[in-house]
C-alpha cells in the first residue's frame, strides 16, 4: 500500500510532507486494531488517507503554518554586543544608578522591586506594609524623577 499512498499524497500535498502523511495513515490503521473484518481494505486505507490529509490541512490553517518563518541561526541568533555597545550600556546603567540614588530610600526600593525584580505591586505593598495605592504613588514619583533627570541630561 505504501507506493499507492505515496503517489496519492504526492498529487495532493507538498512533497516534503508525503512520507509523514503515509506514516500517519499507517499509525491510524494500527491504532484501529483488527482490520481482518474489513471487506474493502484498500478503500478503508484511502478513506483514512483522506482524513489524514484533511486533518493536516485543518491544523495548518489553525496554526497559520504557512506564515511561519524558518529559523535561521545567522538572522535569529542573538548578536554579541561590540565594545562600543557595552560601554554605552555600562554608562547608561551607571547614570541610572546615580539618578536612582537621588530618590528617597522607600521610592528607590519600590522602583527596584517592581522594575528590576519584577514583583507585583500588591506583593511589594504586603512586603513593605503599604497599600497598593501608596506603592503606585512611589512608583509614579520614581518614574517621573528618572524620566525628568534623563531628559535634562540629554
Amino acid at each position: 500500500m505504501r507506493p499507492l499512498l505515496t503517489r496519492w499524497f504526492a498529487r495532493r500535498a507538498p512533497s516534503n510532507e508525503v512520507d509523514d502523511l503515509v506514516q500517519d495513515v499507517f499509525l491510524r490503521i494500527i491504532k484501529r486494531g483488527g482490520t481482518n473484518e474489513l471487506d474493502h481494505f484498500q478503500a478503508y486505507v484511502f478513506e483514512t488517507a483522506s482524513s489524514v490529509l484533511k486533518d493536516r490541512m485543518r491544523s495548518r490553517n489553525v496554526r497559520h503554518s504557512d506564515q511561519h518563518e524558518e529559523f535561521d541561526a545567522e538572522r535569529h541568533a542573538p548578536s554579541t554586543p561590540g565594545a562600543e555597545e557595552l560601554l554605552i550600556s555600562q554608562q547608561a546603567l551607571e547614570l541610572t544608578s546615580r539618578i536612582l540614588l537621588e530618590l528617597p530610600e522607600r521610592s528607590r526600593t519600590i522602583f527596584i522591586l517592581r522594575r528590576v525584580e519584577g514583583l507585583p505591586i500588591a506583593l511589594i505593598g504586603r512586603r513593605l506594609g503599604l497599600s497598593v495605592s501608596a506603592v503606585e504613588k512611589h512608583m509614579q514619583r520614581a518614574t517621573r524623577h528618572l524620566l525628568s533627570r534623563m531628559e535634562a541630561l540629554r
